[in-house]
C-alpha cells in the first residue's frame, strides 16, 4: 500500500504479463488504468521500479495519447462538444447548467466524484448540435434542460 492508500501491488500482475513484450507501455498503462481509474502517481512509481521503464517515457505516452487520465474522474463521464456548430447552437449553456446542476466546473470532476464534465472539439456529428455523450450515450440537438435530465436518468 502506497502513503496515498493505493495498493501498487495489484500492478504486479499486469508487469508479468507484457513482461516478454518489448514496447508494451500502452497496454500497461491501459491495464492501470482500468484498474485503478486513473493513473496514479504512486502507480506510475511502481510500473518505472519494477519495469525499468522510465518515468519520464511513462509520462511521455500517458500525457500524449489523450485516453489517459493523471487524475481521478467521476463514475459518470459527460462530454459536450464545443466544435463550431455546437458552439454557435447553444453548447456554452450547456456546460453552464450541468456545471450549476452536478456541482463541478468543465475539465473537472464533482467532490464524490460521481461526474467529470469534459469540452470535447468535434464529435462528427455537427448535424446534431448541440450533441453531448454522457457515458457514451450520443445526445443531439440537446438543451440545458433536457441534457440534465438525460444525466439524471443516468443515474436511476
Amino acid at each position: 500500500m502506497s502513503d496515498n492508500g493505493i495498493d501498487v501491488g495489484l500492478i504486479k500482475p499486469i508487469l508479468e504479463e507484457f513482461r516478454d513484450q518489448k514496447g508494451a507501455v500502452i497496454p500497461i498503462l491501459q491495464h492501470t488504468q482500468e484498474l485503478y481509474g486513473y493513473l496514479p502517481e504512486d502507480a506510475m512509481q511502481e510500473i518505472s521500479k519494477r519495469s525499468g521503464i522510465s518515468i519520464s517515457q511513462l509520462y511521455g505516452v500517458a500525457t500524449f495519447y489523450s485516453q489517459f487520465n493523471l487524475e481521478p474522474r467521476g463514475k459518470h463521464i459527460i462530454q459536450v462538444c464545443d466544435g463550431t456548430a455546437c458552439h454557435v447552437k447553444g453548447a456554452p449553456k450547456l456546460v453552464a447548467a450541468v456545471e450549476d446542476e452536478f456541482n463541478l466546473k468543465a475539465g473537472g470532476s464533482d467532490p464524490e466524484f460521481e461526474y467529470t464534465l469534459e469540452i470535447v472539439y468535434c464529435l462528427g456529428s455537427c448535424g446534431l448540435a448541440p450533441i453531448a455523450l454522457v457515458d457514451g450515450q450520443v445526445y443531439g440537438n440537446t438543451t440545458a434542460d433536457s441534457l440534465v435530465e438525460n444525466i439524471k436518468e443516468v443515474e436511476k
